[in-house]
């Protein structure tokens, strides 16, 4: 399984989410706290968006590992972004090494990573790619199973509406549920196995995070939510302060950043929907 992390919030330097703070990204990649491996080293990616400039968002990914890539560490140091999408790989079921199979991924305007893994995915792989849309077809150029969820994710946000790039949180949301629910019809006929979603999927304004899981008795993967207040890395000291006139931010990471007071857990199958005013929501997860 992987790491990753989402902010959205007032502009904020890369690095103060994925260098400097204590426990950052990269810290995650070689010391993880919550998965039984502590390693996520093949590949990492960065999706941010600068609206000033484009609506799309741009893209850095490697087959590196996080921790061993001086671009990263030259870009995030000066790079800032109201809204970043940041992810560390560990392979699982595809282990091609590969760029294209680095997250995040985007089409557009929109931008999705996932953490885990689609239950017999070799299995239903071809039914899947059946059921696309030629231009969500078009989009695969790894051979991920998050790939290939990101392209139904495209194809269900077509369904809500006609502009992905306006989408608010809520439509986000059914598009995320309604691939799930075909995805997930999809792979309970090609055997027992249980699949685990924890996605991002954002247009840059709006955003939706799942934690999701189909095994029984388990929580699925870790999941940490932050909201209302900033982030900051001054010499190094990275701490949640009061928000100033900008507003505060929302963070969500498979592992807290810092020993701050006001993370929290994500239940078990249940979103974050995340408005482009900030406003943050919890549902559940009906499939």
């Amino acid at each position: 399984m992987c790491r990753f992390l989402f902010y959205h919030g007032p502009p904020i330097r890369i690095a103060e989410l994925v260098t400097e703070p204590r426990h950052s990204l990269i810290r995650q990649s070689v010391q993880s706290r919550e998965r039984e491996e502590p390693l996520n080293g093949d590949g990492f990616g960065i999706a941010w968006y600068v609206p000033h400039l484009d609506s799309r968002p741009a893209l850095f990914r490697s087959i590196t590992p996080a921790w061993n890539n001086a671009n990263l560490l030259e870009l995030a140091r000066v790079i800032e972004s109201p809204c970043i999408l940041a992810h560390v790989r560990a392979a699982t079921q595809v282990r091609a090494v590969s760029e294209v199979n680095c997250h995040p991924f985007k089409h557009g305007t929109l931008s999705m990573m996932h953490n885990g893994d689609l239950g017999g995915f070799e299995g239903l792989r071809r039914r899947l790619q059946a059921g696309l849309s030629d231009e969500a077809f078009s989009l695969i150029a790894g051979s991920t199973d998050s790939e290939h969820l990101f392209a139904m994710m495209v194809d269900a946000l077509r369904q809500e509406t006609s502009e992905p790039e306006r989408a608010d949180g809520g439509a986000l949301s059914r598009a995320l549920v309604r691939a799930f629910a075909e995805v997930l019809a999809l792979s309970g006929t090609a055997g027992t196995e249980d699949s685990y979603l924890n996605v991002v999927f954002s247009n840059g304004r709006a955003s939706v995070v799942s934690r999701f899981t189909t095994e029984p008795g388990y929580d699925g993967e870790s999941l940490h939510l932050h909201r209302g207040l900033r982030y900051v890395c001054i010499d190094g000291a990275c701490r949640m302060i009061a928000p100033d006139e900008r507003g505060g931010a929302v963070i969500v990471s498979s592992e807290p950043l810092s020993d701050d007071p006001g993370w929290t857990v994500v239940p078990r199958n249940h979103l974050v929907v995340v408005d482009a005013d900030r406003s943050v929501r919890l549902e559940p997860i009906a499939v």
